[in-house]
């Protein structure tokens, strides 16, 4: 051979070292086609998985939201799926009006709220309804953070007009406020400021169509089957499938969500109505012990934040863990039928003679 022996190491080690990446290839290619004909489905259709995921889910929201420049979005006012109904004025259904002149009162809140996984007649603003006697009026909206439950309150209040404001949070919604986009869906966020907060991102961009939102990763991992069934079996396909973008350090909303109880002592001044704000549970905080450490954390922060700026508090968890299984007041992610019903008399007793 022409080659000097000096460079025969280092040919060695690159021809090596290529049969090693290629077999890595082959390898992982038999491992895709082994996985994808265990379902045999996925092995004649090769989607890309996050991109298909993000389509569904903006399809979904496109069709019961409507862009709002200040809120990012809201429901569709006149929407109707099984179970779900949201009136003309965007508000979610809480059942037939009950008679009498007192004000509304008026709940706001993220999913929990709404209602998800739940009827129109089985969230808990509509069973208040049923225990008060008064109207309720459900301006709940899933996937809020709590910088846009506390903007859409200050829209809401003016409006109606009501005898007594329900503000609804579980701890994630703090996380929330530290984000400027949120399942694809471009949101408004606050800056700490001074004393005070600054609002960004408004008016809030329309949402991003989904082809654009995809990282390097994205486009070329999300053609793999077994990659997505690892995604799944470790439980990481939130983020995965997710289109979330952070614009605070984590541990932020802390503070911003602090800052935004004043704002809502400002609503109960300037409204008149007192505003209550009540502590909902994840699910998972009744399956995991340190995981339900840091939401209580949170939860308690809040809280105390709210009484210091004159609020009146609700906090559920001793409620539901004095229940005999915690747990099955849940259906999937969102408090089932009995779940919202306990919640609902936790917030009517809360409430008692402070509505006008």
């Amino acid at each position: 051979m022409n080659t000097p022996d000096a460079q025969r190491p280092r040919s060695e080690l690159l021809r090596r070292t290529i049969l090693v990446l290629v077999s890595v290839v082959i390898g992982l290619g038999l491992i895709e086609i082994g996985v994808r004909a265990s379902t045999w489905t996925w092995l004649f259709a090769w989607p890309n998985y996050v991109l298909d995921a993000r389509k569904v889910l903006a399809e979904t929201d496109n069709g019961r939201s409507v862009h709002d420049d200040r809120l990012g979005y809201r429901p569709r006012p006149g929407y109707a799926a099984p179970g779900v109904t949201i009136g003309g004025n965007g508000l979610r259904d809480t059942g037939p009006v009950p008679a009498g002149d007192k004000p509304a009162i008026l709940a706001v809140g993220d999913s929990f709220t709404f209602g998800e996984e739940v009827g129109d007649g089985e969230s808990w603003p509509a069973y208040l309804q049923r225990i008060t006697g008064r109207r309720v009026l459900n301006g709940g909206v899933s996937g809020y953070g709590f910088d846009q439950v506390v903007l859409r309150a200050e829209a809401l209040a003016p409006v109606y007009r009501p005898g007594a404001i329900v503000v609804a949070f579980i701890a994630d919604d703090i996380r929330r406020t530290e984000m400027r986009r949120l399942w694809s869906a471009d949101k408004p966020y606050f800056d700490a400021e001074g004393d005070g907060l600054a609002l960004r991102n408004v008016p809030v961009p329309p949402r991003a169509p989904a082809e654009t939102t995809l990282t390097f990763w994205q486009r070329t991992l999300g053609y793999s089957y077994a990659f997505d069934f690892v995604m799944r079996r470790l439980g990481l396909l939130h983020d995965w499938f997710g289109d979330h973008i952070r614009v605070h350090k984590e541990g932020t909303g802390e503070r911003i969500a602090c800052r935004l109880t004043a704002r809502l002592a400002g609503l109960q001044k300037s409204s008149g109505a007192p505003v209550l704000l009540v502590a909902e549970y994840d699910p998972v905080v009744w399956d995991d012990a340190t995981f339900a450490a840091e939401q209580r954390r949170l939860t308690a922060g809040l809280l105390d934040c709210a009484r210091r700026n004159g609020l009146a508090t609700l906090d559920t968890y001793d409620a539901l863990a004095a229940t005999p299984r915690p747990r099955d007041l849940y259906v999937l992610w969102h408090m089932n039928a009995a779940g919202n019903a306990l919640v609902a008399r936790l917030v009517a007793g809360a409430l008692g003679d402070k509505a006008n």
